[in-house]
């Protein structure tokens, strides 16, 4: 299945690195993004982002997927659920 466009691993990266004020490529697939500051703030704007792209993401999910919330989860995560 091929990732919907804006929601690939990449897209998800440069949308967190924006909101985080982060270099996209600082973000590795793997790193706890709880640790680079995201909140549940943060979050909520980039779940209205991704909404605004086709994605059905919800808060609880995204917040909770994985042990911790990276990049390869929320791909994941956004490739099952799309």
């Amino acid at each position: 299945m091929n990732p919907t466009p804006g929601l690939d691993p990449d897209s998800l990266r440069a949308d967190l690195a924006e909101i985080l004020g982060e270099r996209p490529e600082d973000i590795l697939d793997d790193d706890d993004l709880r640790d680079l500051g995201l909140d549940s703030i943060r979050l909520m704007t980039l779940i209205e982002r991704w909404r605004a792209r086709g994605a059905t993401a919800e808060f609880a999910d995204l917040a909770e997927v994985g042990p911790a919330p990276t990049i390869r989860a929320w791909s994941a995560h956004l490739r099952a659920t799309h």
